[in-house]
């Protein structure tokens, strides 16, 4: 078995437009510490996004994505969470919806530990950022070592997954839980259907959608979900974002939430050897994990992990893409990873069949080609299953799928998502993860971008 935290193979083409038109996009995205997912519908920095983009950069200047993830880390709150935005004071209020006004993170989660000189949200993302700091450092280990990069962010990486092992640990069987839809990152999943008619919305007319400036209302959550999310975000806020005492309408253990947690976990394990410490407790915690998430989440009947209700106490019979993504988890039991393979490929998700994975059933009743979370397919999730595909043998499928995410990407303006069986592109263009996991699978196998090279910054980008 192939450690998903090792080199990717090689790609079967050189693709240099791409590369080029991808290494654009992170240019233009670039604001001076970190990357915006796109200019107009996403203007400040994201959580999981920024992780996602640093393993893009990493192949065209290690520092820089360094930089990207020591920025991030900069906003942690005391308690460890690392924030889902981090907001710029150069953006205007008005363009981005949740602002830095509603969230109050410096006043209303000082109690909690929000740092005061930057303002964020106050709820979380899922826990790319150890693997994406490992790459990273495998990049350019010369450079890595010469800036003291792990030895940085070792210390906030582990913060922050005990916080989400500990306080988030709401359900109290060894899983971090999340108390909003877009904690998940997958917003408006059929999956939170259920658990979200027990949320009344907030008033139509106390917010305003700034999100629909910039996208397709079609291809967006509903405002009925919308006005869901700002009434359990402003519930969050107005308890200081306290996490313990209970009172959360929404509280879900999540698939893909976990096995990114665990796969970190292993990330930081690998962090903690270069830096001089102890593994064992990385490699212990993320046995634990693995073991919770498989007596927890998994449900044989539907040869998939399904998220838990913790409100309502039952799994969630809706099967999203984010009950495959375990793939990406090591050591995972054989029957486990024969089953998730199967579903992959299955009427469900079809992989093999259409070009990249969607985010929901095709079969299941509420599934939307085109509405963010509810169907289409995305790089991100897309990506995960590859190298999950890829580190359980499965070559020739993670090769197709590579192949087809590359020509999506091409073909799209490395668009946001993708409408699964049309292929035609949906939300943002010039996408800062789609752009920069194109860079990441174009990357293998050519000599120059290979994770062990020192040789600095290439295609004009500077430190």
């Amino acid at each position: 078995m192939t450690s998903l935290l090792e080199t990717p193979v090689p790609a079967a083409a050189d693709a240099l437009t791409l590369r080029r038109g991808a290494a654009r996009v992170l240019l233009a995205n670039w604001t001076g510490g970190s990357t915006v997912p796109s200019r107009g519908l996403y203007p400040h920095q994201w959580s999981w996004d920024s992780a996602f983009i640093a393993i893009g950069l990493r192949h065209l200047s290690a520092r820089r994505a360094q930089r990207e993830l020591e920025t991030l880390l900069g906003a942690q709150w005391s308690d460890g969470r690392v924030p889902h935005i981090v907001f710029s004071p150069a953006v205007s209020l008005d363009a981005y919806f949740p602002s830095p006004d509603f969230w109050r993170s410096s006043r209303a989660g000082a109690a909690a530990g929000a740092p005061a000189g930057t303002e964020t949200s106050g709820i979380v993302q899922p826990p790319v950022h150890a693997l994406a700091a490992w790459l990273v450092h495998c990049a350019d280990p010369e450079t890595s070592r010469r800036r003291g990069f792990l030895p940085r962010v070792y210390g906030r990486l582990a913060a922050w997954h005990d916080y989400l092992t500990g306080p988030r640990d709401l359900g109290g069987g060894g899983l971090a839980a999340m108390v909003h839809p877009w904690e998940p990152g997958m917003d408006n999943s059929p999956c939170w259907d259920g658990p979200l008619e027990r949320v009344e919305p907030a008033a139509p007319g106390s917010y305003r959608r700034a999100d629909l400036d910039h996208g397709q209302p079609a291809e967006r959550p509903t405002d009925l979900d919308y006005g869901r999310y700002v009434r359990l975000a402003a519930d969050y806020r107005d308890s200081g974002y306290a996490d313990a005492g209970g009172g959360h309408a929404f509280v879900v253990e999540d698939p893909c939430v976990n096995a990114l947690l665990i796969a970190s976990e292993h990330a930081l394990a690998r962090i903690a050897a270069e830096t001089g410490g102890d593994p064992a407790p990385h490699e212990e915690r993320a046995a634990r994990l693995t073991g919770a998430l498989v007596e927890r989440l998994w449900s044989p009947a539907e040869g998939m992990f399904l998220s838990r209700d913790l409100v309502g106490g039952h799994l969630i019979a809706e099967r999203s893409v984010a009950g495959i993504i375990p793939l990406i988890v090591p050591g995972l039991p054989p029957e486990i990873v024969e089953a998730l393979v199967a579903t992959a490929s299955g009427d469900a998700f079809r992989l093999g069949r259409i070009p990249m994975a969607p985010s929901y059933d095709v079969t299941g009743h509420a599934f939307d080609p085109s509405r963010y979370w509810r169907g289409p397919a995305w790089f991100n999730t897309n990506w995960l299953l590859e190298r999950g595909l890829r580190q359980y043998g499965r070559t020739a499928t993670a090769d197709s799928l590579r192949t087809s995410m590359l020509a999506a990407a091409q073909a799209g303006d490395f668009a946001e998502y993708m409408d699964p069986f049309s292929e035609q592109p949906r939300g943002a263009r010039d996408f800062g993860w789609t752009a920069a996991l194109t860079l990441d699978l174009l990357a293998a196998g050519r000599p120059e971008e290979d994770p062990a090279r020192t040789d600095g910054p290439s295609d004009g980008v500077q430190a």
